[in-house]
């Protein structure tokens, strides 16, 4: 059996949702060992919650800086070998770039950073070091996304024509009309969270999986956002029109104030031929489409699968898997690139979907607040 790759966290303590979600998905494959972390800010804080989950307190750090210290510290083949960032946004920047100028690999929540130069900052580092860096697009993860790149890839759609996107989440809205509760949120305050709330947070998933599925870039966009009230800088709502080339279009729709709606992630594809559709909340079926015929439903783990989906599947078909198993396959192709194994392409995703996505952040901003204008996107 390999050993396992030693591993640190950094933010995700207490009852951090995004902190359990790295810990099971890296737990999946035992391809993982966490030895050290800097849960929290308070040190007495970090320290009962490893207790709570029974690792030892003796590599768990008051602050980041003495931690990468203590690592530099240990002989090579002690050392954690990669890090995840599960910070708020504003962190991301300066952790990867310490990080990465250090010789360690990289496992980064989205957005990557808070600006586009601060991203192709970490791309040169990125490029000079050869570290791996993974971007959690966790979606990617799961198996009938990757069926759905596939079928593209293959040319089973024919001509893409018609893509449109929605993301629609609920849970500013109880936050967004107290003027009080407004100013304790982090992804309010540009300072924190960015030049962008929606945009940054999930606008830039269905961007990110967009691109993933159709295997295009988008090469201009028209963007108009909400905020709701003029003392409020972020955006908290947007349509954004996509334009791939001189036929391709699509419409990229996400809000955080869609009044009851939890997690309504979907994307759809039109081509020529036929069309795919999926919806995360329903994550194990992908629905073909075709003129006259009914609508087909696709699942995972059967004959007629592609490669890369059967190997982001875990159980027989007919047992679901969910947002665990989604982040689990991620985790999963970071370790095969961390061990110099063969990987496939869309195991994970990596530096350039992180550039890509701060690029995207940007341009939506600068569409809206020029009076939604087309802008064309930095290809790189």
């Amino acid at each position: 059996m390999a050993q396992k790759i030693k591993w640190g966290v950094l933010g995700g303590g207490g009852d951090s949702l995004i902190g359990v979600l790295h810990r099971v998905a890296a737990s999946m494959f035992d391809a993982y060992e966490l030895l050290g972390a800097v849960f929290n800010p308070d040190i007495e804080k970090s320290m009962e919650y490893a207790k709570e989950l029974g690792i030892k307190t003796d590599r768990i750090h008051p602050d980041f800086e003495t931690m990468i210290m203590a690592e530099l510290a240990l002989p090579q083949q002690e050392r954690i070998q990669v890090f995840s960032i599960l910070t708020p946004n504003f962190l991301h920047f300066p952790m990867a770039k310490k990080l990465l100028e250090s010789g360690f690999h990289v496992i980064c929540e989205k957005p990557m950073t808070m600006s586009y130069a601060e991203a192709l900052e970490l791309q040169v580092i990125q490029k000079s070091t050869g570290a791996i860096f993974a971007l959690t697009h966790t979606y990617t993860g799961y198996p009938m996304v990757r069926q759905m790149k596939s079928m593209i890839a293959q040319g089973e759609l024919g001509d893409i024509q018609k893509i449109d996107a929605q993301y629609y989440q609920g849970w500013i809205n109880p936050i967004i009309h107290d003027v009080n509760l407004r100013k304790t949120t982090w992804r309010l305050d540009p300072e924190k969270s960015g030049i962008s709330c929606c945009m940054g947070d999930i606008g830039v998933h269905a961007y990110q999986m967009i691109e993933y599925v159709t295997g295009m870039e988008i090469s201009s966009i028209l963007a108009d956002l909400n905020h709701l009230y003029n003392d409020n800088q972020m955006d908290i709502d947007g349509t954004v029109l996509l334009r791939f080339g001189a036929f391709s279009k699509g419409v990229l729709r996400v809000s955080q104030i869609a009044t009851g709606e939890e997690n309504n992630f979907s994307v759809a594809v039109y081509g020529t031929k036929c069309a795919l559709k999926w919806e995360q909340e329903n994550p194990n079926y992908l629905y073909l489409l075709e003129e006259g015929k009914p609508m087909q439903t696709l699942k995972p783990g059967h004959a007629y699968n592609s490669v890369l989906s059967l190997d982001g599947t875990k159980l027989p078909p007919g047992h679901p898997e969910g947002i665990f198993d989604a982040m689990g396959n991620i985790y999963r192709g970071v370790a095969k690139a961390i061990r110099g194994h063969i990987y496939l392409e869309g195991e994970f995703p990596e530096m350039t979907d992180g550039v890509r996505g701060m690029n995207f952040i940007e341009k939506v901003i600068e569409s809206h607040d020029k009076g939604n204008i087309w802008i064309k996107l930095i290809n790189n």
